[in-house]
């Protein structure tokens, strides 16, 4: 996505510097090109083991900017959302809702009608008293509702807990035990029209074996349905492939695919396979750019003080994370070179997005917050009362303005007095 020309950062074949001139700091800054990259790795494969290519469904949670949705959708993909936001985005880029997939454990009954209204793929449907809703809410409307079980498989994903959803202790998905029960309650239903199983057990995921543990269980639970009687038309295996933020080694998307490909094909079930990557599709595409505001020599640390903070990116903070951090001019500074903490502007000891970097920095640098193409714009605030950066679109040697920087008066526009 990034390289160095001249001690100069560059995002394809714009310099960083050019963009922060032009657009301010903080700015989030993506590289059409990667995401191009990026998805045709899940989709343009020689899989060896098998004639099934899966169904790619982007998790629009990752980032929900109307541009790269478009760029997606031009590419071919589907969409996996969690709200009618979500859901709406998607219509908003693409204008339809043909390919969207509608997951997550609180759906109201106004989304639910929303999504049915609005023609959507599939519900992948987390609970019991979910479905009885969707029932309702569809003979209301006249209408049939198309769904998919989602399976809650108690797998350990080995992933920080704050983003496990595969195990029992999580709030998402149906307990194993209870779904073969639930399925023929629901093939019965007249409103109902059942599509096939999914299951979800986390995020940045970095070893193939709970992949591979998921897509067993799966594939044999699809087995002992189709026994009874029924036709498990899809297999929906969700998202969590992991990427490099530091020194993590993940799987390729073509490991990971292989993987999950072989054991389809050893199951020897005629399925069709749906994935819903995020993070593996958009993470590395994306940097933060921000400003150096203050170098601060304190008793025990020092400080590097920039413009953006964990209301701009809250993985850091919320996760814990890590994120590598570059200079975006390699020579230049005049600067010493030191062990810095670099943390944002706001009240909270939390804002933070690394420790102890050994960086030559001076007032006023830029620095690039790297693989902050998920999970960060996305999770972005207003906190401290701070508007959202500018988001700027890299392809080739053109740059376009995808999100403006928000105002403050759009801060408190829809307040009452």
């Amino acid at each position: 996505m990034y390289h160095y020309q001249n001690q100069q950062l560059y995002v394809e074949q714009v310099a960083v510097a050019a963009i922060a001139a032009k657009y301010g700091t903080p700015c989030y800054v993506y590289s059409q090109a990667k995401i191009e990259h990026n998805w045709h790795a899940f989709t343009q494969n020689d899989f060896q083991h098998t004639r099934i290519l899966p169904k790619i469904f982007y998790a629009v949670k990752a980032n929900s900017n109307l541009a790269l949705l478009q760029l997606l959708a031009n590419l071919g993909a589907g969409f996996d959302t969690v709200s009618q936001g979500e859901i709406q985005r998607v219509l908003q880029a693409t204008g339809t809702a043909g390919g969207v997939v509608f997951s997550g454990v609180g759906k109201t009954r106004a989304e639910i009608e929303f999504a049915l209204q609005t023609g959507i793929y599939c519900f992948n449907v987390e609970s019991e008293p979910e479905l009885y809703v969707i029932q309702d809410v569809a003979r209301t409307l006249g209408m049939q509702a198309a769904i998919a079980l989602r399976v809650n498989p108690n797998i350990d994903a080995k992933t920080h807990p704050y983003i496990s959803t595969g195990l029992k202790e999580n709030k998402f998905g149906i307990a194993m035990e209870q779904v073969e029960d639930l399925y023929v309650v629901a093939a019965n239903m007249q409103q109902i029209k059942i599509l096939g199983l999914c299951c979800h057990i986390g995020s940045q995921i970095t070893e193939l074996q709970p992949f591979q543990a998921a897509v067993r269980q799966m594939l044999l639970l699809a087995q002992r349905i189709n026994a009874l009687g029924y036709n498990i038309q899809h297999l929906n295996l969700g998202g969590g492939l992991g990427i490099c933020y530091q020194d993590e080694q993940p799987p390729t998307p073509e490991q990971y695919l292989q993987a999950l490909l072989a054991e389809v094909t050893a199951a020897g079930i005629d399925i069709e396979l749906h994935l819903e990557p995020g993070r593996a599709l958009i993470g590395n595409a994306g940097m933060l750019v921000t400003k150096v505001e203050y170098i601060k020599a304190a008793a025990a640390k020092n400080f590097a003080i920039v413009d953006a903070g964990m209301n701009d990116l809250m993985r850091p903070a919320l996760y814990g994370s890590k994120h590598k951090i570059i200079v975006v001019k390699q020579l230049g500074s005049t600067g010493s070179t030191s062990s810095y903490d670099i943390v944002g502007p706001i009240c909270e000891t939390a804002d933070c997005f690394a420790k102890d970097q050994t960086l030559t920095l001076s007032q006023g640098d830029l620095l690039a917050i790297t693989n902050t193409g998920a999970y960060g714009s996305s999770m972005s605030s207003n906190y401290n009362s701070r508007g959202r950066c500018a988001e700027v679109l890299v392809a080739g040697d053109q740059v376009r303005l995808i999100r403006q920087r928000e105002t403050l008066a759009a801060l408190y526009r829809d307040e009452l007095m």
